[in-house]
């Protein structure tokens, strides 16, 4: 992997803020990491280069197809979170979902289970491909040149996208457009404000570029509402659950399993006070 990182990629707050970007304690093999003093915004010291080689890894026909249990937890837990928007939106008719970064189509399965209409955005060809011949209508690209209709969709996820995003506000705005009013955008990513960072450092897997392709801007629900004011969108809910207290490969079986009792006795307390390791973020377009 090119581990240039003379280009690094931010040298700026990617939420928008005016703050000179500081360097912490966090350190990886890219550099240390860099942090936004308004938002808490975390943020990779990669190069492009090194951002685009481990990028390459999505472009491959299977995409993030889930299988086994996985399947079964993966439909079971999306298709609760598509059936609450659907309540929340009242659509009249049958209501339109966009996924971002829709893979193989693992999420528009789930979505035309749940009674929608399901479309589709990605950017990986061979996955896009993928998700096309499960008869699914998918853009092979990237959003802002799909050229959607305003006002057209009534749900837009956007699950594990946008920690790869350079410039997530020109993404955030474009799906404010297409929104319809009182629509809603599902994200879904991890919370870098989370007990599991303060305990785990450096040593988070979600940090690490090698094995998370392109993860180089991790968000916290701060810098996620001040980038959704800033995009036109409201706040309609955000929630955290889950606690990581060691990786599974890191430790022996007797500190994982005593960490997995302390995981337990965690999470309650983790949901109520937003120091979950998984944040789903449900933003909401102004009705008009």
């Amino acid at each position: 992997m090119n581990r240039d990182v003379t280009d690094a990629i931010f040298n700026h707050c990617p939420v928008g803020c005016s703050s000179t970007l500081e360097t912490t304690s966090i350190e990886l093999p890219e550099g240390n990491l860099k942090r936004c003093p308004a938002c808490g915004q975390l943020l990779s010291a990669c190069g492009k280069a090194w951002f685009d080689e481990s990028m390459q890894e999505f472009d491959v026909p299977e995409g993030t197809l889930p299988s086994g249990k996985n399947k079964i937890r993966y439909h079971q837990r999306m298709g609760k979170m598509l059936n609450d928007a659907k309540a929340v939106v009242a659509a009249t008719e049958t209501p339109k979902l966009l996924d971002v970064g829709c893979s193989s189509g693992a999420l528009l399965l789930v979505a035309k289970e749940c009674g929608y209409e399901a479309f589709g955005a990605e950017p990986a060809t061979q996955a896009a491909a993928t998700a096309k011949s499960l008869g699914f209508d998918v853009f092979p690209g990237f959003l802002q040149d799909a050229h959607y209709p305003d006002n057209h969709f009534d749900v837009v996820t956007l699950f594990e996208v946008i920690e790869h995003l350079l410039e997530p506000a020109d993404v955030i705005r474009e799906i404010q457009r297409i929104l319809k009013p009182g629509g809603l955008l599902l994200i879904g990513t991890a919370n870098a404000d989370s007990w599991t960072v303060k305990q785990l450092g450096g040593s988070w897997e979600y940090f690490d570029i090698r094995s998370h392709g392109g993860h180089i801007s991790f968000f916290n629900p701060k810098s996620i509402s001040l980038l959704a004011e800033k995009c036109g969108l409201d706040v309609h809910e955000i929630t955290t659950k889950r606690v990581n207290l060691v990786e599974r490969k890191n430790a022996s079986k007797p500190v994982y399993e005593m960490a997995k009792v302390a995981r337990e006795l965690l999470a309650i307390p983790a949901r109520w006070s937003l120091k979950g390791h998984d944040m789903l973020a449900v933003l909401r377009k102004p009705k008009q």
